[in-house]
C-alpha cells in the first residue's frame, strides 16, 4: 500500500478515489473465503489498492497471496464497483470512494496463511451463512455474487 501511503501523507484523511481489486474465491463446496479484517474488525474479500504501474489482475493476485497465501492461477471478472455506495471512511479516518474490480476465482493453489499485520481471520463460508459484520464496501459486491449464483 505504498502509494496510497504516500497519498495520505499528502493529502491527510481526505476523500480519496481507490482504485483497487479483490477475489471472490470459491473452494470445491461452493463456499467464498472471507477475511477478518484488524483495521475495522469486519469481514471482507482479499484486495486492496493498485500500486503503481500494476494491472487490476495484478494487484488483485498480489492482495490474495499476501492476506491469505493462496495463489490464483486463473481469474474470471465478476464486475466493477463504483458510486456513493462505495464510500467508506475508515476507523481512524480516512476518506475513500472505492472503484473496485471484483473477480471470481475457483483454480487456485496453496494453503491459508495468515497476514497477521492486516489480517485476524481466514475462512471459508457457504454464501447463505456470511457473518453479520461485512465490511461495507463490500456488503453490495456479496449480495450481488450471491444474488447471482443463486440465480444459476
Amino acid at each position: 500500500m505504498g502509494y496510497i501511503m504516500d497519498l495520505r501523507k499528502l493529502v491527510g484523511s481526505r476523500p480519496l478515489i481507490m482504485v483497487g481489486a479483490n477475489i471472490i474465491l470459491l473452494d470445491s463446496h461452493h463456499r467464498l473465503l472471507l477475511q477478518l479484517r484488524k483495521d475495522n474488525n469486519c469481514w471482507g474479500l482479499p484486495g486492496g489498492a493498485l500500486e503503481l504501474g500494476e494491472t487490476l489482475e495484478e494487484s488483485a493476485k498480489r492482495e490474495l497471496f499476501e492476506e491469505t497465501g493462496f495463489i490464483a492461477n486463473k481469474l474470471s471478472l465478476f464486475h466493477i464497483f463504483s458510486g456513493k455506495e462505495f464510500y467508506y471512511q475508515y476507523p481512524h479516518g480516512d476518506e475513500v470512494y472505492n472503484v473496485i474490480a471484483t473477480y471470481i476465482c475457483t483454480d487456485y493453489k496453496g494453503n491459508i496463511r495468515i497476514n497477521e499485520e492486516e489480517v485476524q481471520d481466514v475462512k471459508f463460508f457457504h454464501p447463505s451463512e456470511l457473518p453479520v459484520n461485512i465490511s461495507p464496501p463490500e456488503f453490495p459486491i456479496l449480495k450481488q455474487f450471491i444474488h447471482e449464483y443463486d440465480t444459476k
